[in-house]
């Protein structure tokens, strides 16, 4: 190989990459601007200045590209403090302003919306959305561990008690989320879930 050859190889990666992260960020920029349902690979690659051959290298459909950009966006963190209700609080407090800061806020409802009646995308949404939120499932399983909370309890139904108010705030109520309500709302819920009975009659 010539030093001429040799010197060409790594210069096409990175383009391949910024090519990459520019067709992943125009994604998300049009889904906050149109929507689900208006975005088309064509405005992607316009906005993100490559050709549409490019992205349909990379992605068969605008399905996946989407899922794949969703997938990129801040999710919940994990932190162990050593105790449930501090675990879930510090990790709704980060979730919340990583929300209020990104394009997450503007972008999980139009997918949450389109979901519904769309079973193809559903599907691949699906193990994102379960992906994002295992920190909250793991943090249950450390308590039942440590004794905090009974074993029995169904974690991902406990899960949904915490974070229920999130999404009643964002779908019903409109407006930014408010980490101020983080505390009250963990609280109570954690009070029902420690007074459940497993296996008891609703």
């Amino acid at each position: 190989m010539s030093e001429g050859e040799s010197a060409s190889v790594p210069t096409g990666r990175p383009r391949s990459e910024e090519a990459h992260r520019a067709i992943l960020e125009a994604t998300l920029e049009l889904l906050a601007e149109v929507g689900f349902s208006a975005l088309t690979v064509e405005g992607v690659a316009s906005r993100a200045g490559v050709g549409k051959a490019t992205i349909y290298r990379r992605w068969p459909s605008k399905l996946p590209l989407v899922v794949e950009a969703f997938g990129g966006l801040p999710g919940m963190e994990d932190f162990d403090t050593g105790d449930l209700g501090e675990d879930l609080k510090k990790m709704l407090r980060s979730y919340i302003q990583a929300f209020n800061a990104s394009a997450l806020s503007a972008v999980l409802p139009s997918l949450a919306g389109e979901r519904a009646h769309n079973p193809e995308l559903a599907k691949l949404f699906e193990p994102v959305s379960l992906a994002r939120r295992s920190p909250l499932v793991r943090a249950f399983e450390r308590a039942v561990e440590r004794g905090e909370i009974e074993p029995g309890i169904d974690l991902e139904l406990a899960g949904d008690l915490v974070v229920g108010p999130i999404a009643v705030c964002l779908f019903f109520k409109g407006g930014r989320l408010n980490s101020r309500v983080v505390g009250p709302m963990v609280d109570l819920a954690l009070a029902g879930i420690r007074g459940a009975s497993p296996g008891g009659s609703a």
